[in-house]
């Protein structure tokens, strides 16, 4: 398969699993973007068998609020730096719009980082390289569902057993499945697992 082929294949897979990733983040997502298939794909945005990048942006709404949205972006460049992330929050701030999610090929700069980190109060600004989407984790055998929980549901869980937030495990804010849901310190996740005793075991962790 020459460079253009794996290209292609590569970003169809991240293009699905960034819509899934959306899906189960509570944002509007047609099941036709969550299923497209490769020949799709292509046709769509590899004419002449080059990717244009520019065309992969999309933008979602929250099902239960419209006006909270969220802008992903599929930069060119192979090392993301300054200017684009510059470009990115202007558009944003433009916009009104809070959150957006960067998927960079290889490398995103750390003055980039400190860009998108200083425009933290207007805007929101997540990154992923391609590779941490090429596959879905939350869909592999060996991950539990994982279901985020609500500030009222986080509270009804501490009141119900008496705890503290600081008495249950934790979970990293970088662990992959952190990553995948936008877990913020804080949050709490409830992980399902399949028990042959009870028929399911639950357990919770704390977002740090």
């Amino acid at each position: 398969m020459d460079a253009d082929l794996q290209e292609i294949t590569r970003l169809w897979k991240v293009y699905r699993t960034i819509h899934q990733l959306c899906h189960d983040r509570g944002y509007l997502v047609s099941q036709a973007d969550m299923d497209m298939d490769y020949e799709q794909f292509r046709t769509q945005f590899a004419r002449n068998n080059v990717v244009d990048r520019s065309m992969l942006m999309f933008l979602v709404q929250k099902r239960d609020d419209p006006t909270e949205q969220l802008t992903v972006f599929f930069p060119d460049e192979r090392s993301v730096g300054i200017k684009t992330a510059r470009k990115y929050c202007e558009k944003m701030i433009a916009q009104g719009i809070r959150r957006g999610i960067v998927i960079y090929i290889k490398t995103i700069t750390s003055s980039a980082q400190k860009v998108f980190a200083a425009s933290s109060k207007k805007v929101e600004v997540e990154t992923f390289q391609e590779a941490e989407l090429l596959v879905n984790i939350t869909k592999h055998q060996l991950v539990p569902k994982h279901v985020v929980l609500t500030p009222e549901e986080k509270l009804t869980l501490l009141q119900r057993y008496r705890l503290k937030e600081t008495q249950l495990p934790r979970i990293q804010i970088n662990d992959p499945v952190a990553k995948y849901y936008g877990l913020k310190r804080g949050q709490v996740v409830k992980i399902i697992r399949a028990s042959e005793t009870a028929g399911r075991y639950l357990t919770y962790r704390l977002c740090l």
